[in-house]
């Protein structure tokens, strides 16, 4: 497993360089013509090169750029002539709270709602899972931000509907966990419904698959009890697609992050980003570009090492493979057998 992890960790690495050379090719060697918007005028911020102090041929300006973003130095914004670290690190855990909230929200309801589906086909709930499959899949993110803030929030007044609450400073006029809390469940829950719909119907098909194997029958013929098969034998090998699945939409969740925190008013990366663009304040845009784009490798490098955790083989068939991965993975051919020790395999 540790070399699995030392592998991940150098392709890892190896992505955020080449990130960083996609975005100094974007924001230096291609010309901009910002307008003079803020206290810092046009003919002070002519360039991003010039923002951050950095000049000379190709090679240099990179390498300058690069100790800087190791150094996380994005220069100043040229709207608010305030440091770009700051009004990162102010957005940024808004975005995480959002995300890896709405993705512990959507799994608690994914996991079960799939899985009974599959334990019950054809039954009531089957036929309201797949229901809620098609509302999930067809609703845009704003429209059922507005749906859930207004039934909810407006008319119920059970949660707000606008606004951020720090966990221990008081940035955003109030603080604490259950003012936190109660700020964010209406943003998780339009995460939960955009996607637990589809999750849902996808463990649904995994476990059926998986039930119909012949370790299964055998384990079942044997005595196992319902329980044992679930958990031993059927859940950890319907799960493999489900982990595949969510690094796959890391990208999609920060994406759709800009409509959420648009419709709930959360000051995060996506809200940030919007107001950025607008203005053309092309440091605060390439912070969070390379902020979001290392973000989302390491995620997906914490994703690769849970796959290889729920399935040894996939550490085996990297290592001799040289780089098969967790999408190589995907694509091969249903488990012939179970995912426990050759002790627990039946006969």
């Amino acid at each position: 497993m540790f070399g699995f992890i030392v592998r991940r960790s150098i392709w890892a690495v190896v992505l955020v360089i080449a990130i960083t050379i996609v975005t100094y090719d974007l924001f230096f060697l291609i010309p901009t013509q910002p307008g003079a918007v803020g206290p810092r005028r046009a003919q002070n911020t002519s360039s991003v090169r010039e923002s951050l102090d950095i000049s000379g041929p190709v090679y240099k300006e990179y390498g300058i750029f690069l100790w800087r973003l190791g150094h996380g130095s994005f220069g100043r914004s040229w709207a608010t002539d305030r440091n770009v670290n700051e009004v990162i690190l102010e957005a940024a855990p808004v975005t995480l709270s959002l995300v890896l909230g709405g993705a512990i929200f959507w799994l608690f309801m994914a996991i079960p709602v799939g899985i009974l589906s599959a334990l019950r086909p054809r039954s009531m709930l089957d036929r309201l899972a797949t229901v809620f499959v098609l509302i999930g899949i067809s609703a845009h993110p704003v429209w059922l931000g507005l749906i859930l803030s207004y039934t909810l929030g407006f008319k119920a007044h059970v949660f707000p509907i606008q606004g951020y609450c720090d966990l221990t400073g008081s940035a955003y006029g109030c603080n604490g966990f259950m003012q936190w809390f109660q700020h964010l469940v209406l943003p998780w829950l339009t995460f939960a419904l955009l996607y637990a719909a589809l999750y849902a119907r996808m463990i649904r098909a995994c476990v059926l698959e998986t039930i119909g194997e012949d370790y299964v029958r055998t384990a079942r013929a044997k005595g196992a009890t319902s329980w044992r098969i679930l958990r031993v034998h059927v859940l950890r090998n319907a799960m493999l697609p489900v982990v595949t699945m969510l690094g796959v939409d890391l990208g999609v969740w920060i994406s759709n992050a800009v409509f959420v925190e648009t419709v709930y008013g959360l000051p995060g990366v996506g809200k940030l980003l919007t107001a950025a663009l607008s203005r053309r304040d092309l440091p605060v845009v390439m912070a969070i570009v390379v902020f979001v784009s290392v973000l989302i490798v390491v995620l997906n490098m914490i994703v690769d090492v849970i796959y290889a955790a729920i399935d040894p083989r996939v550490r085996a068939s990297t290592h001799s493979s040289g780089g098969a991965g967790r999408k190589d993975r995907a694509r091969m051919p249903a488990p012939v057998g179970p995912i426990v020790s050759s002790s627990e395999q039946p006969a």
